[in-house]
């Protein structure tokens, strides 16, 4: 695959991005694809490895090895090697439902698994696959998966994330029809709610929405499924229910102070962000404009909530994350396939960093409590330093550390599914998830399945679109079964 040894003649490139100083100042999606020609120029770094494990797609733990809806990757690294990009477009489209949203959100474990990786740097994969995609919206390749015909069976699909999606994606193009209902204002669940439009521009997810509408997929939003809409109602109407609400209930950190109206979740504050640059509500009523933030936690939301407070002219931020830093360079990868432990900026932090001449990380801190006046006012936090690599020549005595603090963002984690619809529903769940089997998707209710989020817990949203694809085959299957046995009884 690739060019012969190109591996050996070519470096890794990154895509381009806006200047860090200037992308701040608004909204805009930040990275571009790469050009064709340097495009096919990353491809030709695909070796011809005998055992492709950038396409495994197994979880390990809370981790991922390779692509979990088996993209052919090295294929399109070859065909777009060779600059046979409409070629490349079809086999990525045979995979993967949206390469437009994992080209731009996704973590990338094909990259962290990537021969390459072991000492090497990996493929572009990623980078790759988002200038697939955008060459074929260009050229005007991607068309509404219009159905031949029409099955006569009706499906209903409760969430319009990725995994919501990508179920009424498939089983419209099968010839059901489909009606996905949502409970926010618009299409796309976590994808246009969750994610900044920094790194996911909304008008991708309409561009999408838009040609699923045209395929004849019907939305129907502002309805609340187990409120509005009760299980009986759609039995009564749709040969199958697919749930895909995502698992949304956020971790809380219920502390000494917790009451405080400046103490919030981070997931709050980002959708009334959203929300409100996009003209959905009047004002948000989470700001950290002239604030002094502190979000807690260290993963990808936390890092988000940062780039939102520093558009937002905030006075400050810290992000406090409990592990300790990881090194600054790892020689090899002796983690592989899986991803190489070694500290990166993200780009929030490079963000930050520009600005203020700092990162705004804090390692090993693990907060004790808030700090809130008799009014209900939020003065700051105190934490205590974890471990003697944390110390930073700190005495002992100094592990109880003060943060002053206008705004708390709490981005710890997700508990699960929220237990309205499943209540509604009478839906069985397994540890705050809906209980369905891992084979079929089925749920305790004979109709109705689960996929996503809901089904597996929080994770990626290329795990998502895996789900949503496994879920359709499950529910065309048992649509079907049933119509030609009602039909020959």
């Amino acid at each position: 695959m690739g060019e012969f040894k190109g591996f050996l003649k070519y470096d890794r490139k990154k895509q381009s991005e806006e200047d860090l100083e200037s992308r701040i100042e608004n909204y805009d999606a930040f990275q571009h694809r790469f050009c064709n020609d340097d495009a096919s120029e990353q491809g030709a770094r695909c070796m011809d490895c005998g055992t492709p494990f950038c396409q495994t797609g197994t979880g390990v733990g809370k981790e991922t090895v390779g692509c979990p809806i088996g993209n052919y990757i090295p294929e399109w690294n070859d065909l777009v090697s060779k600059g046979q990009f409409k070629e490349a477009f079809e086999r990525l489209a045979e995979t993967n439902n949206f390469p437009e949203f994992t080209g731009a959100v996704c973590p990338a474990p094909c990259e962290s698994s990537c021969v390459l990786s072991i000492n090497s740097d990996p493929v572009a994969i990623k980078g790759i696959e988002r200038t697939i995609i955008d060459e074929a919206y260009k050229e005007d390749w991607v068309k509404p998966r219009t159905p031949n015909h029409r099955l006569g069976t009706r499906i209903a699909i409760i969430g319009s994330g990725p995994a919501g999606l990508t179920a009424a994606d498939e089983m419209n193009a099968w010839g059901h029809k489909v009606d996905v209902y949502e409970r926010d204002m618009k299409p796309g669940g976590l994808l246009r709610y969750g994610i900044p439009n920094m790194k996911l521009d909304k008008e991708v997810v309409e561009r999408r929405v838009s040609l699923m509408e045209d395929a004849g997929v019907r939305f129907h939003c502002g309805i609340n499924a187990g409120v509005d809409l009760t299980y009986e109602a759609l039995d009564e109407k749709y040969d199958a229910v697919i749930v895909a609400t995502g698992a949304r209930k956020q971790r809380d950190l219920k502390l000494e102070g917790r009451q405080s109206r400046d103490i919030q979740f981070a997931m709050d504050y980002l959708t009334e962000q959203i929300k409100y640059q996009f003209d959905e509500i009047d004002a948000p009523s989470i700001s950290a404009k002239d604030k002094q933030v502190v979000v807690i936690g260290g993963g990808d939301t936390g890092a988000d909530c940062v780039a939102m407070a520093l558009r937002e002219d905030c006075k400050s931020v810290f992000q406090f994350n409990k592990y300790d830093r990881l090194p600054d360079a790892v020689k090899g990868n002796p983690f592989w396939p899986l991803e190489k432990k070694e500290f990166k900026l993200d780009y929030a932090h490079a963000e930050y960093e520009k600005k203020f001449g700092v990162e705004p990380r804090t390692y090993g801190v693990q907060t004790m409590g808030y700090d809130v006046d008799f009014l209900g006012d939020l003065k700051g936090l105190n934490t205590q330093v974890l471990g003697e690599e944390s110390l930073n020549g700190l005495s002992v005595e100094d592990q109880e550390r003060y943060f002053k603090a206008d705004l708390v963002l709490l981005s710890i984690g997700f508990e699960g599914v929220e237990s309205e619809l499943p209540k509604a529903f009478g839906l069985q769940m397994d540890n705050n998830k809906i209980a369905a089997a891992e084979d079929d998707y089925r749920t305790s209710r004979q109709k109705v399945f689960a996929a996503g989020d809901s089904r597996r817990g929080q994770s990626l949203v290329v795990w998502a679109i895996k789900e949503g694809r496994g879920v359709a085959k499950a529910a065309h299957k048992f649509a079907v079964q049933n119509k030609m046995f009602y039909k020959s009884s």
